[in-house]
């Protein structure tokens, strides 16, 4: 862009983005975000406000968080030999490890992925390339990956486990193969991980070039942005020179190590998520008219096979459910919706919304 009035201010690459946006959801059934629908117990939300009250809000905050990274090794069963690098939400963690990077380094994702690996990617003026995943299966085209990976030499390697938007496991023994042919650093991002039993984390040791990404936000704790990287201390000690100092905020810190410390309703919660997630999946599978895809994560990717995903999300959202439609990213994800598990009734609004908008 030229000739564009900031082109002097600004790379090509930055005028050239869009802003990630974010639907409004007031009013809405929201089942658009990934979030976990269920509220704290009161008593536990009690006894969380009085654990504030020693919360110094006028000071600083540890700069290292050393408390709460403590509770997250212990609650993620980090292994010893890793460390641990903090931020806020994954997003930053993702921006550092990009930032890292040398110059006209190539990032490399499969797609349809997490659209923060792109957004960055291209925000830092690196290159980015997508490796598009099977038709149908939405599993990994080793082939393809492997011939970028000699192509490309990337620098950097995302692999989300589970999937966003597909909720699908890669082959494990895939993502191994990725880790040993790889020339950089390859990303296993668990962000999905409360809704699932499959894990790297415990063969952090194994692989030099090994680093898995996990979130709180999936499990309950969305609002506070928090995330964490686990890898070789060798690793982390150079992405650590590029974290802002003072990333995690006291608030953050002090309420996301209670919560950790009374987690027994966090995985009570997600138990529930996890039964019904089948729920749904059932449901949408009886219905004969729509595709509905397995999922490890606490959300379906759906895809109606006789009307438009455009009216089906229109329909929904004017009975006041808000899903997300992916149908506009194009490529194997057209004509696809994707619905966030919710509680149970407002799974069962859903349902019956979405049974109204494939027969209008």
């Amino acid at each position: 862009m030229p000739n564009h009035p900031l082109a002097k201010l600004f790379r090509p690459e930055v005028l050239a983005m869009s802003a990630y946006h974010v639907a409004d959801a007031s009013n809405y059934i929201k089942l658009d975000a990934m979030e976990n629908p269920y509220t704290w117990p009161e008593d536990i939300q009690q006894q969380w406000l009085e654990s504030l009250k020693t919360c110094s809000i006028n000071r600083y905050p540890d700069p290292e968080a050393q408390t709460l990274a403590s509770a997250l090794r212990t609650s993620n069963g980090i292994p010893e030999s890793s460390t641990i690098l903090l931020g806020n939400g994954s997003d930053e963690i993702i921006q550092i490890l990009m930032t890292a990077l040398p110059q006209d380094s190539c990032v490399l994702a499969p797609e349809p992925g997490f659209v923060m690996y792109k957004q960055v990617a291209q925000s830092l003026g690196l290159h980015y390339r997508g490796v598009p995943l099977l038709a149908d299966s939405f599993d990994l085209d080793l082939p393809a990956m492997r011939a970028a990976i000699e192509e490309l030499q990337p620098a950097l390697i995302f692999l989300a486990y589970p999937n966003n938007p597909t909720g699908n496991l890669f082959d494990a023994q895939a993502i191994k193969t990725i880790i040993e042919t790889s020339p950089g650093l390859v990303v296993v991002d668990e962000a999905y991980a409360p809704f699932t039993d499959e894990s790297f984390i415990a063969q952090l040791g194994q692989y030099a070039n090994l680093l898995v990404m996990r979130t709180v936000s999936k499990l309950g704790l969305a609002g506070l942005r928090l995330g964490f990287l686990a890898g070789k201390p060798e690793l982390l000690e150079q992405l650590n020179k590029i974290r802002l100092p003072y990333n995690i905020n006291c608030l953050t810190q002090a309420t996301a190590t209670f919560a950790l410390s009374h987690g027994e309703f966090l995985l009570q919660q997600t138990q529930e998520i996890r039964r019904q997630r089948t729920v749904v999946l059932d449901a949408l599978q009886a219905l004969g008219n729509v595709k509905a895809y397995p999922s490890a994560a606490n959300f379906i990717l759906f895809k109606p096979l006789n009307i438009g995903a455009d009216r089906v999300f229109a329909s929904l959202k004017q009975q006041g459910v808000l899903i997300k439609n992916l149908s506009p990213q194009g490529g194997l994800l057209e004509n696809c919706l994707r619905v966030t598990i919710g509680t149970p009734e407002e799974n069962r609004a859903f349902l019956l919304a979405l049974q109204k908008a494939l027969n209008p």
